[in-house]
């Protein structure tokens, strides 16, 4: 545990570095603080030897760790801060009862990306949660056919797909049968990562001799039911924050939110409370200089999707956390009604 001077003085740092993003001196902490430079400078030496605070090369001050942004987090931050306009608006948004559900919590998503100007990812309930039971075909005409998914809570999705010209059908039920044999209990999200797994095992390879397209069509079908299922708003807005001015940086965090691997920050539906993972907590390469807040919103043990919201280590969190948790609460609602 840390004095409480110490805790003063990195709570200063942290929200003064969230502010200016410029690492902070001792001399810019004396205007705000009863204590002497020398004391100052000593606390902010003992800090940085305990990792909560780090020396930048270019400036004689310093910066939150992401030890000390989750010691700011856990023990200082005020949970006193009034954000009742903020929570108007939000209010305002669940208050009209004639907007459909998925509608509300995509202008929820937008919402919260406007008023923090960070991305925001919503994972709608079911799409990590449920598993598969069943898949069925169902002809329609021609060459298309329903591609039919049914998990374990009754939910059916649903995939109108076309078929390849010349396919027998005799053909089709083994690849149904081997699919139902392959999936049975994988996780919605799960389903085309486990099939692109599967491509190189004996019982897939059997298919491929006949019939590669069918594969593919298979494994396109089974990315649109994942991708339907979440709420991606705000990705521009990480250009505008300094530490993301390097073009390299840039293009490889635009890359990751235009790939199916955004479900990988939101995937574990399984946890209650708010996660935050700062920094190198990400396993994400593109995601090592971000902060990322997860909260699950839904109804009871079978209906849960998750909130997120994506910025820079250097975050505002005494914003972000009340406004995320408050969102939650609310689209919780939607799966009340």
């Amino acid at each position: 545990m840390l004095s409480k001077r110490q805790e003063l003085i990195l709570k200063l740092i942290v929200e003064e570095f969230v502010k200016t993003a410029d690492p902070v001196g001792s001399k810019s902490l004396t205007d705000l603080l009863d204590f002497s430079s020398a004391t100052i400078r000593n606390e902010m030496a003992a800090l940085e030897d305990l990792e909560y605070l780090e020396k930048t090369h270019t400036s004689s001050g310093r910066i939150p760790s992401d030890k000390g942004y989750h010691y700011y987090i856990e023990k200082l931050l005020s949970d006193n801060n009034n954000y009742s306009t903020s929570f108007n608006v939000i209010d305002e948004l669940f208050s009209n009862k004639e907007i459909k559900r998925d509608e509300a919590i995509k202008q929820a998503m937008n919402l919260l990306s406007q008023l923090t100007n960070y991305t925001t990812i919503a994972l709608g309930p079911n799409a990590y949660g449920s598993k598969v039971k069943k898949i069925e075909l169902v002809p329609l005409y021609d060459n298309v056919s329903v591609l039919l998914l049914i998990t374990n809570h009754g939910h059916v999705e649903s995939k109108q797909i076309r078929i390849p010209e010349n396919t027998d059908s005799e053909e089709m039920k083994r690849v149904i049968e081997i699919f139902n044999d392959i999936l049975f209990d994988c996780p919605i999200g799960k389903v085309s990562e486990k099939l692109h797994y599967e491509v190189n095992e004996q019982k897939i390879k059997e298919i491929l001799i006949y019939n590669s397209t069918i594969i593919e069509t298979f494994l396109e079908a089974f990315t649109k039911f994942t991708q339907s299922k979440y709420y991606l708003s705000g990705q521009s807005n990480m250009l505008y924050q300094p530490e993301f001015s390097d073009v390299s940086r840039v293009r490889e965090l635009l890359a990751f939110f235009e790939q199916n691997d955004i479900f990988k920050l939101v995937e574990d539906t399984t946890k209650t409370g708010i996660t935050v993972k700062i920094g190198k907590e990400n396993q994400i390469s593109a995601m090592r200089n971000c902060t990322v807040i997860t909260v699950p919103y839904g109804f009871g043990d079978t209906e849960k999707g998750t909130i997120a919201v994506v910025g820079p280590t250097r975050m505002e969190y005494q914003k972000v956390i009340p406004l995320i948790k408050y969102l939650a609460k609310h689209m919780s609602k939607l799966y009340k009604e």
